[in-house]
């Protein structure tokens, strides 16, 4: 096994394993996943309550919101079921120096920090995002075009190849700062950002924020655009700056991640 063909079946053999180690523990598990569906629950309880007095928030009407709360919760549960854990422990890899087996591994640094384990209590997100979507968009109305599906799709992955960008490149600066907690917090802020469009700063005092966190950090157009290529206007600029954009965070993260293996002092040195 060679190349590029063996990642797979090693993401698959992580993905057994993790899965077997989940089940050690079914209790835990299922109570994870309910906490995510109570969660969601609240969240759709909470927009509802909001749509019952008002027909538009930031002009978006009830159907469209559903819809981009849906798309935030799929695309959330994808970066939490395969990168966040991973990349949230690297700390802890460069601190007890454990990380020195992971660069001597046969195979990319990167893929083995990002992807070592997969959190599978948090994939039912994934599923319950995209149902809420699928009855956000019947509950519209909308004619759904094969075409503008595969749009969706396209900007939908261009979201999490930013979302993971943006996480790589915070996570690589625990090289230097050992303990990178406040600079993690910064992630928060960036999942707090996305989950919201960018038309809430919209002809507001805020507009400038807004602009910075769409167009300079592009954190706001993670979920913004792939929602609003299936239920809004389709805006084939932003769609071209969206894929510029996560292929410039991609190229850029893993230069970083790299820089910062380069300054890595072994626990042997």
């Amino acid at each position: 096994m060679s190349g590029l063909a063996r990642y797979p079946r090693l993401l698959a053999a992580f993905a057994q394993f993790s899965l077997a180690r989940e089940m050690a523990f079914r209790g835990n598990f299922l109570a994870k996943i309910l906490v995510e569906v109570l969660w969601l629950s609240i969240l759709l309880l909470f927009y509802r309550t909001i749509f019952a007095k008002t027909a538009h928030v930031a002009y978006w009407s009830e159907a469209e919101y559903l819809f981009f709360v849906g798309c935030y919760y799929a695309l959330e549960g994808l970066i939490e079921t395969f990168f966040l854990e991973n990349l949230m422990g690297f700390a802890e890899l460069v601190r007890t120096g454990e990380l020195d087996f992971y660069l001597l591994q046969p195979i990319d640094e990167q893929f083995l920090i990002s992807c070592k384990g997969i959190d599978w209590s948090t994939a039912p997100n994934f599923f319950l995002g995209v149902v809420v979507m699928i009855l956000s968009y019947r509950m519209g109305g909308w004619a759904l075009e094969p075409l503008q599906l595969v749009l969706f799709l396209l900007m939908f992955l261009a979201g999490v190849v930013l979302a993971y960008g943006f996480l790589l490149m915070l996570t690589s600066t625990s090289v230097w700062l050992i303990r990178n907690s406040s600079l993690l917090e910064l992630w928060w802020l960036f999942t707090s950002l996305m989950r919201y469009p960018r038309d809430i700063f919209r002809n507001t005092w805020a507009a400038p924020i807004g602009f910075v966190f769409s167009f300079l950090i592009p954190v706001m157009l993670v979920v913004h655009v792939p929602a609003s290529t299936m239920v809004k206007l389709l805006d084939g600029w932003i769609c071209l700056y969206m894929l510029l954009c996560a292929a410039a965070i991609l190229i850029l993260s893993r230069w970083v991640l790299r820089l910062s293996l380069r300054h890595y002092r072994s626990a042997s040195s």
